[in-house]
């Protein structure tokens, strides 16, 4: 079911591209959030701060994992572009073969790990038990969740972001159903929010396949497409793993956050885990820009059509600034009624309002890096996204949060820690971007 980005409106089609990729992430988010709420609703404080630690870390190897996918949105719709759709079902088929294999390994690691990755996260004492439940369970359903993920980067790839939706929206219903009996029917606390999720996502990945196959929603794919093609796999690899590494180490600059929180005591590292995710919320927007940029530049770069991939990036760097204003704003006057919709908590809501009122200017900063790295990405110049990223979160975002986290009393300090590092990855980008348009002009004029 592909779909051709490259003619017509380029503001129409990135809006209408980017809505229902919108809402699949909105309703995407809403596992985490709904975990966290109804087991802010049924649990102790300590299962709350199990479910957050726990959701974190699924949070980063989601994240890596979709990014890892970026290199199959690339390259599916570099083809879809260029027409050659010979090479976008090998892409579709290998895809699909090489992540099934990262997911079983990348599972049995993980399985393997699982304390130390609860004892890295200095994990507070009362949450303990519950986190490494929580984490071992998601663990053990990581194919599922693989395969849930790279379906979303196919679609897009092909210009397809309704197909997705639908297979969020199923998973959706399914992981609040199960929420509800496993946490408040049965009393399963954070084991019961792992249980939700995988099933959800299982069910979801399960259904998608079905109708997939029986629809014909891949036009042309055989299983010769699925047999291993080295050449298809390097090119996916290509640009997926700079992506990967990078959002990889975004995660660990949040997680590092998270562990100088969880330092200071259970009630600091409840309210840094609501705050995060509420930002998840607020970065919907960027985060599907970015998404949608690097599938709309492909193909419009696949098709040979440059300029109108530039100005797919002005059209969304002017609604992700928009938006981050709005937010920023709006969050000043209403942090302490957004973090008390997951906690009952007084100092726990304190505590998440000071954190809330400085973090929310990154929706600003990291609103414009978000498009400029989606872009660099359809350019098969993933390396400069994950250059911007490293530097700002270990050299920016991390020092400054440590320092603000064991210097002063509030967390308001220690939340501009993510907009400071944002600004310099800003300006890392539209160096980046002016050298590469300037080398773009010279090639041309020759």
């Amino acid at each position: 079911m592909e779909k051709d980005l490259t003619k017509g409106s380029v503001f129409k089609n990135l809006v209408v591209f980017s809505v229902p990729f919108l809402l699949s992430y909105l309703l995407q988010t809403l596992y985490g959030l709904a975990d966290l709420f109804i087991i802010g609703q049924f649990g102790l404080v300590a299962d709350t701060t199990a479910v957050s630690i726990g959701s974190q870390v699924m949070h980063m190897i989601t994240v890596i994992l979709v990014g890892l996918a970026m290199g199959a949105t690339v390259l599916i719709g570099r083809a879809v572009g260029a027409k050659d759709y010979d090479l976008k079902n090998r892409a579709v088929g290998n895809t699909f073969t090489a992540f099934i294999l990262v997911s079983i390994i990348l599972m049995g690691i993980l399985m393997l790990c699982c304390d130390g990755i609860v004892d890295i996260m200095s994990t507070p004492d009362e949450a303990l038990l519950g986190t490494k439940t929580y984490l071992f369970i998601c663990f053990a359903g990581i194919p599922f969740i693989t395969v849930y993920n790279v379906i979303g980067s196919v679609f897009r790839g092909m210009g397809d972001s309704k197909s997705p939706m639908y297979f969020v929206i199923i998973a959706c219903i399914c992981n609040i159903s199960l929420d509800y009996l496993f946490i408040g029917g049965l009393g399963f606390g954070p084991a019961g929010a792992a249980l939700g999720t995988t099933i959800s996502q299982a069910i979801s990945v399960i259904v998608a396949f079905f109708a997939i196959r029986k629809k014909e929603m891949i036009r042309g794919i055989k299983r010769t497409h699925f047999v291993p093609d080295g050449a298809v796999i390097k090119n996916i690899f290509k640009v997926g793993i700079p992506v990967a590494a990078q959002d990889g180490f975004i995660q660990v600059s949040f997680i590092m956050i998270t562990v100088f929180a969880n330092m200071r005591g259970l009630s600091d590292s409840a309210a840094v885990g609501v705050v995060e995710k509420l930002i998840g919320i607020l970065f919907l927007v960027p985060s599907t820009l970015l998404q949608s940029v690097s599938a709309l530049c492909s193909q419009n770069i696949g098709a040979g059509r440059e300029e109108r991939a530039r100005q797919t990036l002005y059209d969304a760097l002017l609604i992700a600034v928009g938006c981050g204003v709005f937010f920023a704003i709006l969050f000043q006057f209403i942090a302490p009624q957004a973090v008390g919709l997951f906690t009952n908590d007084a100092e726990v809501i304190t505590l998440g309002t000071q954190y809330m009122k400085s973090y929310v200017w990154d929706c600003i900063f990291a609103g414009i890096h978000f498009m400029f790295s989606g872009y660099f990405c359809a350019l098969n110049k993933s390396y400069l996204s994950f250059l911007h990223n490293v530097i700002s979160a270990f050299l920016v975002r991390i020092p400054l949060a440590y320092y603000f986290s064991v210097n002063y009393e509030s967390l308001y300090p220690m939340g501009f820690s993510a907009p400071i590092g944002s600004l310099v990855s800003v300006g890392i980008c539209l160096l980046a971007f002016f050298v590469l348009y300037k080398k773009d002009k010279r090639n041309h004029a020759v």
